[in-house]
């Protein structure tokens, strides 16, 4: 996790991309605890890249 401070000086570009990591970070979890699917994390995943405009050049 990023101290306050670290955050701050990120550009709005930087903090978009740690917030896409941590989220990603989330459903790997979930999913190696098999808290949810594969066909879960894969569509989550999908999902997530696309709204935050990481598609496949991303």
């Amino acid at each position: 996790m990023m101290q306050q401070e670290e955050w701050e000086s990120l550009t709005p570009e930087q903090k978009k991309r740690e917030l896409y990591l941590e989220q990603k970070y989330t459903l790997d979890t979930f999913l190696e605890h098999h808290a949810i699917t594969k066909a879960q994390y894969d569509k989550s995943l999908g999902d997530l890249t696309a709204k935050m405009g990481f598609g496949k050049a991303g």
